[in-house]
């Protein structure tokens, strides 16, 4: 039984679904800035697409990773103070933000 759990893939938030109305957010090709971003929360990573809710240099943004047939997109949310991206992350996790 031991066995069985430590087996068990630990699966994170799944995003939900898009509402009619949202917000658009503004996704801009991932670039390296200020070294390695620490990610403080994720989705599951089960979809073709995932995100990462990331911290780096005081700042933070939302990481969208898309894989389709071997190839990897990685897109960023704009860097801005952790208020606004923690309020869009949970638009994000609620649908009302893509």
């Amino acid at each position: 039984m031991v066995a069985e759990v430590l087996e068990e893939r630990h699966h994170g938030h799944h995003v939900g679904l898009l509402q009619a109305k949202h917000e658009l957010i503004d996704w801009r090709p991932a670039l390296s800035r200020a070294g390695p971003a620490r990610v403080k929360e994720h989705t599951c990573d089960c979809r073709a697409t995932f995100y990462e809710l990331c911290q780096a240099g005081g700042l933070m943004f939302i990481r969208r990773t898309h894989r389709l047939r071997g190839a990897v997109d990685v897109h960023e949310s704009p860097w801005v103070v952790a208020r606004d991206t923690q309020a869009l992350w949970l638009r994000l996790l609620m649908g009302s933000a893509r």
